[in-house]
């Protein structure tokens, strides 16, 4: 299906397309990218919020996630002039438009969630 979208005037589809949309869904499917644009879905979060808010994950794990985002424009960070300095995490208009998606993900997940635990269950039983 994907490989159909790129497809161009009905030829192979193009490289460049399909490479940049390998790139695209290798940061956005990450497990922590998929979790910090949930938690920032409900608002703008200041770094400590955003980390407790995304259980698990190490504070070097939330820099390295939120300046991928941040290079990819789905999120934003403000630096507030105050004492000590106040830096916010939001969305983008761009980041924004995941929101939809990553949260049909995360249904899907916990609808099939009993699906995949057996079938993995089957699988290590046939092979182990």
């Amino acid at each position: 299906m994907i490989a159909e979208a790129l497809e161009l005037d009905g030829a192979v589809p193009d490289q460049d397309a399909c490479r940049h949309v390998l790139r695209v869904l290798g940061r956005i499917g990450d497990k922590w990218t998929v979790l910090v644009i949930a938690r920032l879905g409900d608002g703008p979060l200041r770094y400590g919020e955003l980390q407790r808010a995304v259980t698990g994950i190490s504070q070097r794990m939330l820099t390295l996630t939120v300046r991928a985002l941040e290079r990819d424009g789905l999120v934003s960070r403000t630096v507030h002039p105050s004492i000590p300095p106040r830096v916010e995490y939001a969305l983008t208009d761009l980041g924004r438009t995941l929101l939809d998606p990553v949260l049909a993900l995360a249904t899907w997940a916990i609808e099939h969630r009993g699906d995949v635990e057996e079938s993995r269950r089957r699988y290590d039983g046939a092979h182990a």
